[in-house]
């Protein structure tokens, strides 16, 4: 059924039993033969064929969502039986955050391709949150730990969020002394889907929630970091993206001594996310291992607020 299951996994992927057979080094007949005999073992249809498309039955995605993790757990379960120190092999699906996966995900992977050549890694760029299952994603890069219970989190990195704008922008506009201030100035946004946006402040025992406006808005920081570079407004992003720009002193912190957010909780942490499995892919725990040794320690920057 191993087999039966590999190969209706590729026909799914390629959308089509001829393209399936040609990858598999198969006759195209062969190919729909198997799939006939995994629907007859199983009892149910999966595929809707047509001479134009092939379309997932209800059952078949329900069976292809299973059958991504079954293969997973049969390939690690025959590794594990081998006594030999065999070198790291297989795939691994990653989905990151924007902001992230550009400056600390992309950088890292042609050294751990090089370190682990017989790895394929297959990333994705994305601020929409994925579901793990369907999506067959095996590691997620997120902001905060995931309230599903199926799911297991690693800390990576703490994420506090600062004000920040650049000299030219500050040289021209009126001064931040307080977070009402930002009320008047162009505030480059996150989209969150939402009205009104609001910033949220601490200090000491104050709450201070600032409604904010501008004429950018994005679903991910490096447009809105680009932005505030060009002195186009102000913007709150993550300490881990701005500290370089700060440093050389492209961008001015605002507000120090506030601890701001984007929500009423505070920005929370990020978390390298993965699916509990009684066999889990060793390469999940070797890429989080090498991402906190290549990145994560590099980024623990001093406080700016």
């Amino acid at each position: 059924m191993l087999k039966l299951t590999r190969i209706f996994i590729k026909v799914v992927e390629l959308g089509s039993f001829s393209k399936a057979a040609e990858v598999l080094n198969m006759a195209p007949s062969s190919v729909t033969r198997c799939i006939d005999s995994l629907e007859s073992e199983l009892g149910v249809t999966l595929l809707k064929r047509s001479t134009r498309q092939l379309v997932l039955t209800d059952k078949g995605h329900f069976f292809l969502s299973g059958s991504n993790k079954l293969i997973a757990d049969s390939d690690y379960l025959i590794m594990s039986l081998s006594n030999k120190n065999l070198e790291p092999e297989g795939s691994l699906k990653i989905s990151t955050f924007e902001s992230f996966g550009r400056l600390n995900i992309c950088p890292i992977i042609p050294e751990f391709l090089e370190k682990y050549p017989k790895i394929n890694i297959e990333i994705e760029l994305d601020n929409k949150m994925v579901d793990l299952v369907g999506g067959n994603i095996d590691l997620a890069i997120r902001i905060g730990i995931p309230e599903d219970s199926s799911l297991k989190s690693r800390k990576l990195l703490s994420n506090h969020t600062v004000i920040c704008a650049s000299p030219d922008y500050l040289l021209k506009h009126n001064h931040i002394q307080e977070p009402q201030d930002l009320s008047s100035h162009n505030c480059l946004l996150l989209n969150q889907q939402r009205q009104r946006t609001y910033w949220h402040f601490k200090k000491a025992h104050r709450n201070v929630k600032v409604l904010v406006n501008g004429n950018l808005k994005s679903k991910g920081g490096t447009p809105l970091l680009e932005s505030a570079l060009h002195g186009l407004g102000v913007v709150q992003l993550s300490n881990w993206i701005v500290a370089d720009f700060v440093k050389n002193g492209e961008l001015v912190v605002c507000l120090k001594g506030w601890e701001a957010s984007l929500n009423e909780r505070s920005s929370g942490n990020i978390y390298s996310i993965y699916k509990q499995s009684s066999y889990p892919n060793p390469n999940i725990r070797l890429f989080i291992d090498f991402l906190i040794e290549k990145t994560v320690r590099t980024n623990q920057l001093g406080d700016m607020r």
